[in-house]
């Protein structure tokens, strides 16, 4: 028989009572999620032990009632450290400690995460980003979660479609359809799209969003420069540098993230292309920055932040017995980077730095 006192362990007490660490640790912290039967037979088993308990050890081997993991695609963009905040937030109140795990859109990657998570006996797990249209890579995740979610774990998730848990969606594809929109009603029709990582189901609905508000005045995605590259800063540099080599007439640039559009408008800045007088570029998910640049950036509004506070906050509600959506709606906010179409379009890059006073090579 294990020894009482201060040296008796939680899962001792799980063992005798025939319950799992994750719900013994519930029943004794009393936090929902535990029946009153299972919660009394614990109590007492522990009783029984003369189990006391440690507030380092819960936190350590307990950590379904103090340990919230939350994955991330990117934890230096400015769109998950709004998302993380709210979630800190949150986790404040509740008591709890958040551990921030970064995937860098590594579909292999956030599979280790939730791995590593899932054995460091985590309570809880979010997933903030955009899910993979790879269909076995999701339902590798699924599998993990579901199993965590036996186990007595809670799951809450953004952006995220497949995964058969509570949801916080973003309304992506209406954001992309209202962007479009916008460019149209200026008089834009040489437009290029600097689309982000190829295979991310975000990147496939806001492509979609576009495409929808195209077809819409009669015109086809399939008719637009789509550049595909790192949803990054980074990335947004290089679609925009193949944007003004391959299509040199372009009007406006729809970049799929803020991080993006930042990155276009650098490659525009460095090439002396004025916005939006000559290029107008929009972001989406307005960042706190984009309404600090200069042009300030026009791009969908997401709240980032409430959409932190209501995944946990969905996550640590009782179960439901089918996973629950809710759906975040959007803003198009209008700002200094999108104009009316230029009346005069220069028919080359030269031509084009010929008319601001500077010849530059084609490429």
């Amino acid at each position: 028989m294990p020894r009482p006192g201060p040296r008796l362990r939680l899962i001792d007490v799980a063992e005798r009572a025939g319950v799992s660490l994750a719900t013994a640790s519930r029943a004794l912290a009393g936090r929902e999620g535990v029946s009153e039967e299972v919660a009394g037979r614990v109590r007492q088993v522990a009783r029984d032990l003369g189990y006391v308990a440690n507030p380092y050890a819960r936190t350590l081997a307990g950590g379904a009632s103090s340990t919230v993991g939350l994955v991330v695609h990117q934890v230096d963009d400015p769109y998950f450290s709004e998302i993380a905040g709210g979630v800190i937030q949150v986790a404040a109140e509740e008591g709890l400690l958040v551990q921030i795990c970064h995937s860098g859109r590594d579909p292999d990657a956030e599979l280790r995460q939730l791995r590593h998570l899932i054995a460091q006996r985590v309570g809880t797990i979010l997933i903030a980003g955009s899910g993979y249209d790879d269909a076995q890579v999701e339902a590798e995740a699924r599998a993990e979660l579901a199993e965590f979610q036996r186990q007595g774990g809670r799951v809450a998730v953004i952006g995220r479609h497949a995964l058969g848990v509570d949801a916080v969606l973003p309304e992506n594809e209406a954001g992309g359809r209202a962007l479009t929109d916008h460019l149209l009603n200026l008089g834009h029709r040489h437009i290029a799209v600097a689309a982000g990582t190829a295979g991310l189901t975000t990147v496939a609905d806001r492509l979609a969003g576009v495409a929808t508000a195209l077809r819409q005045r009669g015109l086809s995605l399939d008719d637009l420069p789509v550049v595909h590259s790192d949803f990054t800063r980074d990335g947004g540099r290089v679609a925009a540098e193949r944007i003004l080599r391959e299509r040199p007439q372009t009007t406006a640039i729809i970049a799929l993230n803020d991080a993006m559009a930042i990155g276009v408008l650098s490659t525009l800045r460095a090439h002396r292309i004025p916005v939006p007088e000559r290029m107008s570029v929009v972001g989406f998910d307005d960042v706190p920055v984009a309404a600090d640049l200069a042009p300030s950036l026009t791009t969908i509004r997401l709240p980032m932040t409430d959409m932190g506070r209501m995944v946990l906050s969905l996550a640590l509600k009782p179960r439901a017995t089918r996973p629950r959506r809710r759906t975040i709606g959007h803003l198009l906010v209008v700002r200094d980077s999108t104009g009316p179409v230029p009346t005069v379009l220069p028919a080359s890059r030269a031509e084009a730095g010929e008319r601001r006073g500077v010849v530059r090579p084609v490429s």
